[in-house]
């Protein structure tokens, strides 16, 4: 590779690599818990180098150059964007379901449009859920960071536009920047505090929220001159402390912890003081070799590739592959394959390309008649005045009014070359006054004169994104040295300030020479990826069967038999569809049944926690019925609300039923704490509500049917499966008559149909097996019930057969989630449930 390395920061390199292994080992894995929090890394490393780009264009042209910022942002950021989210798109229309497929279609137009962030804010999608992940939920943090590209560099625009033009390139525009940087920092952060305890999943996924973050890199770009003046050792620590404070951050956040305020903090402090400490001193940063050694740096090349690809793999692993070792390590392999190709016959070649060769620069000098080489060049320094054009970072010529090119010297020797300059093949020649002397990228540059521009090498920046920002700042500005000279370094030591250095345009012959080996590259990393992928899951898994090969024993003749038997038959039906090796024809379909979730629901409004039910809507049967049956809890009360229902309507007007709770409520007489606030805010009223539903209108037999999970009390209580029951059981305790409470399981947890429910697919990717909790659970709340001659009735009877709980029974698909039954089949229960009552003689 022929770009100098010089003026790179490999400590944001090494950064990078950090901040992208954490997210991907913990969506993949699982550990560290808080690497989610490497995206609050990136979102500080961002608004750093975005801000001081804009910087730069201020310093060099008293404006922000707009079309070539946005350009540069369009070439680095689109092309692998768009082919991922193509990929998602086509290969979630053969492996997803149709409801699915259509969901991720969605989330690929938001994804395009920039917009991910609020389309899942909005639709309170969990982050840390672990079911029905859509591929493309980490283009979230993408859409943040450019919708604040966009409006940044307006605001900054507008914040300068009544300085002066010449104050608009020095220190007052830095500290106006910094003070609009920070303005939005207290904001931003105000906002997150506000919203975080209102509504955690908006808050995570909101600009409002985040836009702090990256404002905080911003405000270190614009006070980078001062930092840049710190002692080395000044600045060793605060880089070795952030990286301590951000491995720290990896482990201490919880993504049960209020997020993003007050725990953004931690990882954002970690990343400004690494950042800031590193702006002083050796770009090389030897001493700080956790993030510079040539691994870090080469992960940090690769970040963004990384971080648009491990997702969609770790989803698609997910249906493809059995859990365990072997598809970690497979997904993993193809991470990395798919990432490493992207980025040689993608990422880098498309962001390098020369269209548009100067978009913005209407002062560009042209290309010299000789080849323009791949290597960096250097600008010169030219003297003083109004004649003069200053050089900007980042460009391959100098922009001077008349360049004088220096004659050949030697014949041998190509057009331009010039004695002691250190020579690439096809490079371009210095183009200098005749006085200039000649420099060697990285080196250390003197100016005779205090008036004299500083010679600015233009060393290439950071090629990598990181996996979201542009290109890594290196210090070019002048600082006063002792005599009178102006020194430019281009990652300066103390006492140098910043600058932040810009794409260097080739041409297209050069960049033809130069990316086609990398695109050969490219196609033999995936062919030969591909080969090693499939050789994985041959030694992980031997050859492929066909789905649905059976995983239990299939039920008796006898049993099959029995149809005029409601549970024997329903019992034959879900021993049917433990062995089936293909989908039935289900109604509703199991589409339909995932799309409408718990909306077909007919007691659905009666357990939202935005009003307050009415017990006359959410009674069912004849009004004078003489006896009555409350059904109460969470939304597992809420799944089996339509049997109930139909139970009164078939009682011949002998019974009525009340079905009135609150989904995610759990009918226990301590508070538990809940991911939605609007359910922990409104629990403890709508179990009063309900109690005095009970003493107005008293009941004959309490049905409570509570998620069988273990859970946490508000003030951080951990509470295990006796407990809940025991706590069940003083909350309902005098609300009917003794003995005359059911306690209703709901059924076992279920696999994720999102995940397993795929044209590819058999039945037999959706079987689950019983947990251990939901055992402990069932056990606890029968030993409660023993204990005041109540009653408890399983769900397992009429969900699973033989420890194997398939999607489906007949054609009747069971769930539509991964634990609520659906409508549909909770009316198939109606008879089992009247023969479980009647069986208790309380029917």
């Amino acid at each position: 590779m022929t770009t100098s390395h010089a003026g790179r920061r490999r400590d944001l390199q090494g950064l990078r690599a950090v901040a992208v292994l954490a997210v991907v080992s913990t969506h993949l894995t699982g550990w560290p818990r808080g690497g989610f929090v490497g995206v609050d890394v990136f979102f500080v490393l961002s608004g750093f180098l975005v801000t001081g780009i804009l910087l730069s264009d201020l310093r060099e042209a008293g404006t922000v150059r707009l079309t070539a910022f946005f350009a540069r942002r369009v070439k680095r950021l689109l092309p692998a964007a768009v082919l991922v989210l193509i990929s998602v798109v086509a290969l979630g229309s053969v492996l997803f379901s149709t409801t699915r497929a259509e969901r991720t279609l969605l989330d690929a137009l938001s994804a395009l449009g920039l917009a991910s962030n609020w389309r899942f804010g909005w639709e309170g999608r969990d982050y840390f859920a672990t079911t029905d992940v859509s591929p493309l939920q980490h283009f979230w943090s993408l859409s943040v960071e450019e919708q604040f590209s966009l409006a940044w560099p307006l605001l900054i625009l507008l914040a300068v536009a009544t300085l002066p033009a010449i104050a608009r390139r020095g220190r007052s525009a830095r500290v106006v920047i910094a003070l609009l940087a920070l303005t939005v920092v207290v904001a931003s952060g105000a906002a997150a505090g506000m919203l975080t305890p209102i509504d955690p999943s908006l808050a995570y996924f909101s600009t409002l929220t985040r836009v702090g973050e990256l404002a905080v890199g911003a405000v270190i770009a614009a006070g980078a001159a001062p930092l840049a003046r710190l002692p080395r050792a000044v600045g060793g620590l605060f880089s070795w402390l952030g990286v301590a404070v951000i491995a720290a951050a990896f482990v201490v956040v919880d993504p049960d912890a209020a997020f993003p305020a007050p725990w953004a903090a931690l990882p954002v402090a970690g990343a400004a003081l690494v950042i800031a400490g590193g702006i002083g001193g050796d770009p090389r940063h030897r001493s700080l070799f956790v993030l510079t050694n040539p691994l870090a740096v080469v992960i940090g090349d690769l970040s963004y590739s990384l971080y648009l690809w491990h997702l969609p793999v770790i989803v698609f692993a997910g249906i493809l592959l059995p859990p365990g070792p072997g598809a970690l390590a497979i997904a993993a392999l193809a991470i990395v394959v798919l990432s490493v190709a992207t980025f040689l016959g993608v990422e880098q070649p498309l962001h390098r390309m020369p269209w548009p060769r100067h978009a913005g620069r209407a002062d560009a000098a042209p290309p010299a008649a000789g080849p323009v080489g791949a290597a960096p060049a250097v600008v010169a320094a030219t003297p003083a005045g109004p004649t003069a054009a200053s050089a900007r970072p980042g460009d391959t010529h100098a922009r001077a009014a008349e360049p004088s090119p220096r004659p050949r010297m030697l014949a041998s020797r190509p057009a331009g070359w010039v004695p002691g300059q250190r020579y690439y093949p096809g490079a371009r020649p210095l183009t200098s006054g005749p006085t200039t002397p000649a420099i060697e990228p990285g080196s250390l540059a003197t100016t005779p004169g205090p008036g004299t521009p500083a010679v600015v090498p233009a060393t290439t920046a950071a090629t990598s994104h990181g996996p979201h920002v542009e290109t890594a700042p290196t210090a070019t500005a002048p600082s006063s040295a002792p005599g009178g000279d102006t020194t430019s370094l281009d990652v300066g030591p103390a006492k140098t300030s910043p600058s932040f250095q810009t794409d260097r345009p080739e041409s297209w012959s050069t960049w033809r020479a130069r990316f086609a080996p990398r695109a050969a590259m490219a196609l033999a990393t995936l062919v030969i990826g591909a080969g090693a992928t499939v050789l994985a899951v041959f030694v992980a898994y031997g050859a492929p069967t066909l789905p649905g090969v059976p995983l239990v024993a299939a039920p008796p003749a006898a049993v099959a038999a029995q149809d005029d038997d409601a549970l024997t038959h329903l019992q034959s039906d879900l021993a049917a569809a433990t062995t089936a090796n293909a989908w039935p024809e289900l109604h509703p379909s199991l589409d339909d049944a995932i799309r409408d979730s718990s909306a077909t629901n007919r007691a659905h409004d009666c357990f939202t926690p935005d009003r307050t039910p009415d017990a006359s809507s959410c009674t069912w049967g004849d009004a004078g019925a003489s006896h009555h049956l409350f059904l109460v809890g969470d939304s597992s009360a809420m799944a089996y609300a339509p049997a109930f229902a139909r139970l009164a309507e078939e009682s011949g007007g002998a019974w009525r039923v009340t079905t009135v709770g609150m989904y995610g409520c759990r009918f226990t007489d301590v508070l538990i704490e809940s991911r939605d606030p609007a359910v922990t805010a409104g629990c403890d009223a709508r179990k009063d509500a309900v109690a005095a539903m009970v003493a107005a209108d008293p009941a004959d037999l309490l049905v409570v049917s509570n998620a069988f999970t273990l859970a946490r009390t508000v003030d951080g209580r951990d509470l295990d499966a006796a407990d809940l029951a025991s706590a069940t059981a003083r909350e309902v305790a005098g609300w009917v008559p003794a003995g005359r409470t059911v306690y209703l399981a709901p059924p076992p947890h279920g696999a994720d149909l999102g995940r397993c429910f795929s044209p590819v697919t058999g039945p037999g990717a959706c079987l689950s097996a019983v947990d251990d909790v939901w055992t402990q659970m069932e056990s606890a709340t029968e030993a409660q019930a023993a204990t005041t001659g109540d009653a408890a009735i399983s769900a397992l009877p009429f969900t699973c057969w033989q420890g194997a709980c398939p999607a489906f029974a007949g054609q009747t698909p069971v769930r539509y989630d991964d634990t609520h039954i659906t409508p549909a089949y909770a009316e198939r229960l109606t008879p089992i449930l009247r023969g479980e009552l009647a069986s208790r003689g309380l029917w």
